[in-house]
């Protein structure tokens, strides 16, 4: 079967300077991928790419066997959606409005929504908390209330890949398990393919299926939590001490960080 996206041999960056070096991933459908690794580490960038932002010096990106520099804009956003850790502000739309624009790329030019697109956005804001803020316009939110209505805009783009960047940066610890089981929800239901750059390891280790832990604009290790989140590979790569608890919470593994003074 052919990955739902594979990264082949790519390497690039910003102003001739290559920030990803040689980078091979793939994500088969229905994937739960998380991007972990310190700052720098090109997590970010590597996404920029996945979704055409950014352009390879060398390599590509495929989208079910394509290459997402062949495939129309309007196209790749009505089978692929981002989450930016940048929030909005400064400027007024409702939450409602918000969530429409999700269904922009399904929609004709000058084309206004239906019954059905404003029943899609609807349920988005449903499922993310947020539609009792329907009519609140965005800059009235908290940063976490924020994060959650950026989420659901891109679920209303009824995506079939969804990227990701620390969607849980800006959000308290119940909401962010909140967004994390729907987000497994959707994966497993709908067979929803996520990849998301995550810092929390241990909220990686206990929803990705799989890691990708980069360094330095590479992938240093990439397979199951298990696999991935050993105390050799964390201090290696964050150059900092830990615990590791092999099987703390349903067989994952979890880290405890050892002070550097006491």
């Amino acid at each position: 079967m052919t990955p739902v996206l594979e990264i082949e041999r790519l390497s690039g960056g910003y102003r001739g300077a290559d920030v990803l070096k040689d980078v091979n991933l793939k994500v088969e459908a229905g994937g739960f991928l998380g991007l972990i690794g310190p700052n720098g580490s090109g997590k970010t960038t590597l996404l920029r790419f996945c979704t055409r932002v950014l352009a390879p010096r060398k390599g590509a990106v495929r989208f079910h066997g394509r290459d997402i520099r062949g495939i129309g804009l309007k196209e790749l956003c009505g089978e692929t959606a981002f989450v930016s850790r940048d929030l909005p502000g400064g400027f007024s739309f409702t939450v409602m409005e918000m969530a429409l624009m999700g269904r922009i790329p399904h929609l004709a030019r000058l084309q206004r929504e239906s019954r059905r697109d404003i029943a899609i956005a609807e349920k988005a804001l449903e499922l993310t908390g947020t539609l009792e803020f329907r009519d609140k316009y965005i800059d009235e939110l908290s940063a976490g209330e924020r994060q959650r209505v950026m989420i659901a805009m891109a679920l209303a783009q009824e995506p079939r890949l969804l990227f990701l960047d620390e969607p849980t940066s800006h959000l308290d610890i119940g909401h962010q398990v909140q967004i994390m089981d729907l987000l497994k929800r959707l994966n497993r239901a709908n067979g929803l393919s996520v990849v998301m750059v995550m810092h929390d390891l241990n909220l990686a280790g206990a929803y990705c299926e799989r890691l990708a832990l980069m360094d330095n604009g590479r992938i240093f290790k990439e397979g199951t939590p298990q696999e991935v989140l050993t105390y050799r590979n964390i201090e290696a790569v964050y150059k900092t001490i830990v615990l590791v608890d092999a099987g703390a919470v349903a067989g994952k593994p979890h880290i405890i960080l050892v002070p550097g003074e006491k």
